[in-house]
């Protein structure tokens, strides 16, 4: 698993699997956030998936998917709530990390 911190709270990562999620926990993270639509691409995991092994291991998990249908400033506004309920630093993921980032710029920005 490989993770690049915007700031001390948030981090971001390409696609993650249910395996990960221990390893998450491990890593200190209190919550994962999954940007990424259902069925986007071949082989990913479904977030249900995701979810169930994120709670087993003891972290919070959240879908806020970016893409397809879903508006990027109403997924921003749901991503700042998240952090702003969350303690402790957050690991959002989508395909390359890329979305996260830029939905991240947008949750700061958003009111």
């Amino acid at each position: 698993m490989h993770t690049r911190a915007i700031n001390n709270n948030y981090h971001v990562a390409g696609q993650l699997k249910a395996r990960d999620m221990p390893e998450v926990a491990k890593a200190g993270f209190a919550a994962v956030i999954c940007m990424r639509p259902d069925g986007e691409g071949f082989f990913q995991p479904k977030y249900a998936e995701i979810e169930v092994a994120a709670q087993e291991a003891g972290i919070a998990c959240y879908y806020v998917p970016v893409g397809g249908g879903h508006q990027p400033i109403t997924q921003a506004s749901k991503l700042k709530q998240i952090l702003k309920e969350t303690e402790g630093p957050v690991l959002a993921f989508c395909a390359s990390g890329g979305r996260c980032v830029s939905l991240y710029q947008l949750a700061l920005q958003a009111g």
